[in-house]
């Protein structure tokens, strides 16, 4: 495995906000286990929905169970009205514990993947840890998915230029541990019209008991994360009472105790790596015991770049993130076309 370079270097800008969201992480997350949701209230920048486009995209909310607070905001690129567009299902990192698509970070990588790739988006708003621990976050993914596939809902609150076959399931960090479990999940079910054709996992958050290298040696000097967070994350996603590890499968996806893929129909899988990600080693595991399963998988690697780079447009390397996916969204949906021509 590769060594990850021995410096980062980054603009001022990227400093700054980086700084901020590792400071931010550890000023919400208390010795007690609980978040301090005012000064998130606070500090948090949120972006309302904009019927006018804003960069050619124009988006819009949509409630699916006001009971639990289930909704998601759909991106809609206005420049490309005639065209058979894929959906794509996107699921925000946080750790589990905070942030929402009305977020300003979360907002505005949602509109650039609608206007760039292009694509409809959904970006989804599930229940948080620790006041909902799991499985209510793949509860509510998995209903937004089932939410879609019913006919009257996809007409009233989809645009009629989306192709909901051609569906893609995208999540960053812990929003990439839900990506994974849905999709399993997605692919052990018969949808009327959705059909989930690849993943985009976006630096996904796993983990397991033994210390891996990348988290030994950029724990404390990689940005954003660091193992006192993850660990926290975890004690506060797992289900109270419950006695775990981290080879827990929830968190070990690919370890002793996963569970065995290579029966099931799971999507062809964009695996996005970062040489400064203390979770760097644990993706490119599980991006092997993909490959071990016999799943179609890309492995694409940024040895420069750090947790959630993607989230910050003034890096190139967001630029070549963003051409990446296209290329990958392209690459799947022809060759599901190719394969729908011979089967018709």
């Amino acid at each position: 495995m590769e060594e990850p370079p021995k410096s980062l270097s980054l603009p001022w800008k990227t400093r700054i906000k980086v700084w901020f969201l590792h400071t931010l992480i550890d000023q919400i997350t208390r010795n007690d286990g609980t978040v301090n949701r005012r000064l998130l209230k606070l500090l948090l920048i949120r972006s309302p929905p904009s019927s006018k486009p804003i960069n050619g995209v124009k988006s819009y909310d949509v409630v699916v169970d006001p009971t639990r607070n289930l909704w998601f905001r759909v991106f809609v690129p206005t420049q490309y009205a005639a065209e058979d567009l894929p959906v794509i299902v996107y699921f925000h990192g946080g750790g589990f514990i905070f942030s929402s698509p009305d977020v300003k970070l979360f907002d505005d990588v949602c509109r650039r993947f609608a206007g760039e790739l292009p694509a409809v988006v959904v970006s989804v708003d599930y229940r948080l840890a620790p006041e909902h621990r799991h499985p209510a976050q793949h509860d509510d993914g998995l209903d937004v998915l089932k939410f879609l596939d019913v006919e009257g809902n996809r007409e009233k609150w989809l645009p009629e230029n989306v192709n909901i076959s051609r569906c893609f399931i995208a999540g960053d960090s812990a929003g990439g541990h839900m990506a994974h479990f849905i999709s399993q999940k997605a692919s052990e079910l018969n949808f009327q019209q959705l059909k989930v054709i690849g993943l985009v996992m976006i630096q996904p958050f796993f983990g397991g008991e033994e210390r891996t290298n990348s988290e030994i040696k950029l724990n404390g000097t990689a940005p954003i994360l660091s193992l006192r967070q993850t660990d926290w994350f975890w004690n506060a996603f797992v289900p109270l009472g419950e006695h775990y590890n981290r080879d827990h499968p929830l968190i070990n996806v690919s370890g002793p105790n996963g569970l065995d893929i290579s029966k099931m129909d799971f999507p062809p899988t964009m695996v996005v790596t970062g040489g400064f990600d203390i979770l760097h080693d644990w993706q490119v595991k599980y991006y092997e015991w993909l490959k071990k399963s016999e799943k179609e998988a890309y492995l694409v690697e940024y040895p420069n770049m750090f947790h959630s780079f993607y989230l910050f447009p003034e890096l190139s390397e967001s630029d070549k993130f963003m051409s990446d996916v296209r290329d990958f969204i392209y690459k799947v949906s022809n060759k599901m076309s190719i394969k729908d021509a011979r089967s018709g």
